[in-house]
């Protein structure tokens, strides 16, 4: 059962997904005797998760937290050989990489399993809210990066520790956690290694509030509501890329090109239904769908 009182549905061994009444999903890391720690069962699931149940147009934001009194407490290190599951056989060069992604044996033997993830969870048109309520070390810190927002509790404990294994940040978090937090306090985080309490991590704009553990579910769900009701999933969808992407990009025309093309599909679909809506003086029943956005680039 979810803190909000909606029963988990099953389907995953290492998460349980239930969809509430206004399309907001609540994602749960669910090994709570391993503290949630993420293996590669886990890594397999939550890719596939956000690839396809997350997907769905009935789901219009997703809330993401962790079972027990932790969020994830990193990789579980007690596997038997690599414990990232990666293929020592290979020496991979960038060329071949990049030339042989989606292949055997890099897609499987080489790539980095987190980074997998938040690519998936990057992707999804909609709103994906963390809601960190306790240790959130490794992986269990990067996967947060590729989310949205971060709210934490007050027992949260933050920790970007590679430096301490003699391994890198991963995740693609070299690209999420410079453009959160700005680059000098990434890389002070990286460098120390040290677990950030939850007033830390607000204090260096990793998270956007802290809570009491029994409020932090309901703020999360609070916020979700917030960003999809009476709201367009195509017009919401378009905006979570364009700012990702134009965010980064070289200048401000490529801002204007997919804006304009967006706006364009927009004025034209569910934008008709909010004008009118507007004049009315009424909700707007949009009937956009997030799983057909326009090509904006």
């Amino acid at each position: 059962m979810h803190a909000d009182g909606h029963p988990a549905v099953s389907g995953y061994e290492t998460l349980t997904w239930e969809v509430d009444g206004d399309g907001i999903a609540t994602l749960t890391l669910n090994r709570p005797d391993a503290l949630n720690a993420f293996d590669l069962t886990m890594a397999r699931e939550l890719e596939r998760c956000f690839l396809t149940d997350a997907r769905d147009d009935d789901v219009r934001a997703v809330v993401v937290t962790g079972s027990g009194r932790a969020f994830c407490a990193g990789m579980d290190l007690s596997a038997e050989g690599n414990v990232f599951g990666l293929d020592e056989s290979v020496r991979p060069t960038p060329e071949d990489l990049r030339a042989h992604l989606a292949e055997a044996p890099y897609h499987d033997g080489v790539r980095d399993t987190g980074g997998r993830v938040t690519l998936a969870i990057h992707a999804l048109p909609k709103p994906v809210i963390a809601a960190v309520n306790g240790p959130a070390v490794g992986i269990g810190a990067t996967m947060t990066l590729a989310m949205d927002l971060r709210l934490a509790s007050t027992r949260a404990r933050i920790g970007f520790v590679f430096g301490r294994l003699g391994i890198v940040p991963e995740a693609a978090s070299s690209w999420f956690l410079p453009r959160i937090v700005g680059i000098q306090q990434a890389l002070e985080w990286v460098y120390s290694a040290e677990v950030l309490d939850a007033e830390t991590a607000l204090a260096g704009r990793l998270v956007r509030s802290v809570h009491e553990p029994d409020d932090l579910l309901p703020a999360a769900y609070d916020l979700a509501r917030s960003f999809v009701v009476d709201r367009s999933p195509v017009a919401l969808g378009l905006a979570k890329r364009l700012l990702y992407r134009n965010g980064a990009a070289a200048d401000p025309l490529e801002a204007h090109l997919s804006d304009s093309l967006a706006m364009f599909y927009t004025s034209i679909g569910d934008g008709l239904e909010g004008v009118a809506a507007f004049r009315e003086k009424r909700a707007p029943r949009f009937t956009g769908r997030a799983s057909e956005l326009p090509t904006i680039f």
